[in-house]
């Protein structure tokens, strides 16, 4: 049985009403209550009928819920229900097999920030999780999500999270791939977002007009320094949302692109879209064709260059010849 909400507010109310030897609750009552409280949570709601409500009795009583001690007493025809101790609550008793499944699965989203700058006490939280709770950790791994540990300046996260939190002005060291001096650049840090397993800084350059983004792994230092901070008033995810990566270009707008996928690609095209955006024009025993709607850069240039064989861009002619001299450069290598 799943505890859901709803659920955990039902076993709280036959919890009262069980303990309270100052009233016998019959199954009416016990209904009742049970819809009362669900009724506050959400008064268009249709409430439960006996069947569910004999299945959230049977579920107190088992090993999976909290093995609750519950009398039957018959008086005349009915019978009213009442916990053998008056002061037995299932909110003096330890979690139960279900809630502490939920937990271990909490623990393992949690082991995610393990080793990570400003998530520190992360590992101590579930070090007390486990001791207090008596969780065990599995034999073995049996998720594992897809980031990057090694990359170079992670423990940077901490310090940049708190610059933005905070308000601060920093004035960066940063080395670029296409250059091998170190600039320094006031930022105002507004964002940090992760994309293809590197973490960028999204602030405001004086100096220009669009957004700045910074790899992590190119900024050589940074302090905060004594500047007044620009605020923004960016929703960081509308300013993302036609895009694919971290690079918007100035003057750059939003393009129907279209692509067709092979018959062997297709199904992955599918099922994993390459942005929200996508949508079907055709798909047949010759392939797939469809159209994402984006601002074209170049990580839209490398996912598409990904693909090899498998994918090809129908139009804008513009971009389409793009990719075609990046692929005859590509090609040139061989």
């Amino acid at each position: 049985m799943a505890i859901n909400k709803n659920a955990l507010i039902r076993f709280h109310a036959l919890d009262k009403c069980f303990s309270n030897f100052n009233k016998k609750f019959y199954l009416e009552d016990l209904l009742e209550k049970c819809n009362e409280a669900l009724y506050e949570l959400n008064p268009d709601g249709d409430g439960i009928k006996k069947r569910q409500l004999f299945e959230d009795i049977k579920f107190m009583e088992s090993n999976q819920g909290w093995s609750v001690p519950l009398d039957r007493i018959k008086e005349g025809r009915k019978v009213y229900y009442r916990y053998e101790n008056p002061d037995f609550s299932i909110n003096k008793q330890p979690i139960n097999e279900l809630e502490a499944e939920k937990l271990k699965s909490a623990l393992l989203v949690l082991s995610r920030f393990k080793g990570m700058p400003q998530f520190e006490w992360v590992n101590e939280l579930i070090l007390k999780l486990q001791e207090a709770f008596k969780l065990q950790s599995h034999e073995r791994e049996i998720i594992c999500f897809d980031a990057n540990e090694y990359l170079k300046n992670i423990h940077f996260l901490g310090d940049l999270f708190n610059a933005i939190l905070y308000k601060k002005v920093l004035q960066v060291e940063y080395q670029s791939f296409k250059s091998d001096v170190i600039t320094a650049l006031e930022i105002h840090p507004y964002y940090l977002k992760q994309y293809n397993n590197r973490w960028f800084l999204i602030g405001n350059n004086p100096e220009f007009e669009n957004l700045t983004n910074l790899a992590l792994d190119r900024i050589v230092s940074f302090e905060a320094v004594n500047t007044e901070y620009e605020n923004t008033d960016i929703n960081f995810n509308e300013y993302f949302d036609d895009i694919i990566g971290v690079s918007i270009l100035p003057e750059s707008i939003v393009s129907k692109i279209t692509l067709f996928a092979t018959p062997d690609l297709a199904p992955y095209i599918m099922t994993k879209p390459l942005h929200g955006s996508q949508k079907k024009i055709a798909n047949n025993e010759t392939g797939f064709t469809f159209s994402i709607e984006v601002i074209p850069n170049h990580e839209l240039e490398k996912l598409i260059l990904s693909f090899g064989e498998g994918l090809k861009v129908v139009e804008p002619d513009s971009f389409k010849n793009k990719i075609k001299q990046r692929l005859i450069r590509s090609l040139a290598n061989y």
